[in-house]
């Protein structure tokens, strides 16, 4: 039987909502967790006064290229990789799953006992659901609302690839998408949470999608990998610049089974200029490819110093 966890947001007692809590909460994991620190901003002339802030780099990965779906322990594996955040958890997939309300407390006790967030949730579809097609597909969007809320992430990831894509340029394809993500992204802002496109689209169609739903709650999950894998490749890094940081909620970083750094469907480095020249400041999501539990804390490891090299925080 599925049970959805409570996740009102009645008051804690202490003059905020349980979600406010909840999202004070995480900042200060944040914060604290962080294995490293990037300067924003240093004294100016115009505010000579002004102190040195500094913000994390937020580097996440996801339990599923962890091999590690359904699998309590992936935040104790997690927490072996230096600089490593957080863990992007599955909300169908793997037994137990998401999808049950003992399994969702389990998941969060066990981040709070390694110190990990989750940034965000994938895989929210059930067997034989898709956003095109399916009745199903606002009541499974809803659902993962609801535990994200609860796990207290930020992100819910919205995947449709190929046949499950809709045409953007027949509107008979892509009305029924964007009603569902018009219905569906009310609740999502109330969760305090952002429903995060990841798909076969090009970038310019991705841009038409966010801006037909045009709500602030809905924008793409940017993977410049996947952009070149599905026949985008001459625009996956120029992509990133025609939706800016205003329409891009987080990013999966990936080369395959090879790291970052290492040559590939995507020029990283570039790529993560434009990622620093548009400000953008959300999660970096490892999606890589691992071969056992040991491969995925060296290479791991290696692909954070990548992002420490390259990565630039946007000043305040």
């Amino acid at each position: 039987m599925r049970i959805e966890p409570d996740v009102s947001s009645s008051s804690t007692g202490q003059g905020m909502s349980r979600r406010q809590f909840a999202r004070r909460a995480s900042l200060g994991a944040v914060t604290a967790g962080a294995g490293w620190m990037v300067p924003l901003a240093r004294a100016s002339e115009k505010d000579p006064r002004r102190r040195e802030t500094r913000i994390p780099l937020k580097v996440g990965h996801r339990a599923a290229s962890m091999k590690m779906v359904g699998d309590f322990d992936v935040f104790k594996l997690a927490r072996q990789i230096p600089g490593l955040m957080g863990v992007e958890l599955q909300v169908a997939g793997g037994k137990p799953n998401l999808r049950d309300q003992d399994a969702v407390r389990r998941y969060k006790r066990q981040a709070n006992r390694w110190g990990m967030m989750i940034p965000s949730l994938a895989g929210v579809w059930d067997r034989g659901v898709s956003i095109m097609r399916s009745p199903a597909a606002g009541a499974n969007l809803t659902q993962a609302i609801r535990v994200a809320e609860f796990l207290g992430s930020s992100v819910v990831l919205v995947a449709f690839f190929r046949k499950n894509a809709p045409d953007m340029q027949d509107e008979s394809s892509h009305g029924p998408v964007v009603e569902v993500l018009k219905q569906v992204a009310p609740h999502a802002a109330d969760a305090g949470v952002t429903l995060g496109l990841e798909n076969s689209l090009s970038p310019a169609d991705n841009k038409k999608l966010v801006d037909l739903v045009d709500h602030p709650n809905v924008k793409v999950y940017y993977d410049p990998h996947n952009m070149a894998h599905y026949g985008h490749a001459a625009e996956a890094i120029a992509g990133i610049k025609l939706l800016g940081k205003s329409r891009i909620c987080q990013v999966h970083v990936k080369n395959k089974e090879r790291l970052i750094e290492q040559p590939g469907l995507v020029d990283w480095p570039s790529a993560l200029q434009v990622l620093n020249d548009i400000g953008y400041e959300g999660w970096y999501v490892f999606e890589s490819t691992h071969t056992d539990h040991a491969q995925v804390v060296e290479a791991t490891a290696k692909n954070i110093e990548f992002l420490r090299k390259h990565c630039r925080m946007p000043l305040g």
